[in-house]
């Protein structure tokens, strides 16, 4: 999967498509998902170039990754499910590539929570 820079995330990053921000930062950006699967799903997305989390890990800046993990704690904070501040809890995801159905080719994580999730995954049939 390749970088495109007609991606709904780069296209919201330059300020083409709106979006409901919830936390910017220097590195990155948190805003509502369009399409909610909980209470709260939020989308933090990092503001450089990245395709999925394997190229975010092996490229990004040490600046940016802290950034945009500390993002990520602070949304889900500032959401009230964190444990840390009395929530019941949340899930972060991160698809990558074809078999995870990324269906944007912008590194992203999903910041769940609000509700029971159920378990993660089913066991595999066969």
């Amino acid at each position: 999967m390749t970088y495109d820079d007609d991606n709904v995330f780069a296209k919201i990053l330059r300020g083409k498509i709106p979006a409901r921000k919830v936390l910017e930062t220097e590195h990155s950006l948190a805003f509502h998902d369009i399409s909610e699967q909980a209470p709260t799903h939020v989308l933090v997305i990092p503001k450089g170039r990245y395709v999925a989390f394997d190229d975010f890990a092996a490229n990004a800046s040490d600046a940016e990754i802290v950034d945009f993990m500390r993002a990520a704690g602070r949304v889900a904070s500032d959401a009230g499910v964190a444990p840390s501040g009395g929530g019941e809890g949340f899930r972060v995801i991160a698809n990558a590539g074809k078999d995870a159905v990324q269906e944007v080719p912008h590194f992203h994580l999903h910041v769940l929570g609000g509700r029971w999730l159920g378990r993660m995954l089913q066991k595999a049939e066969g």
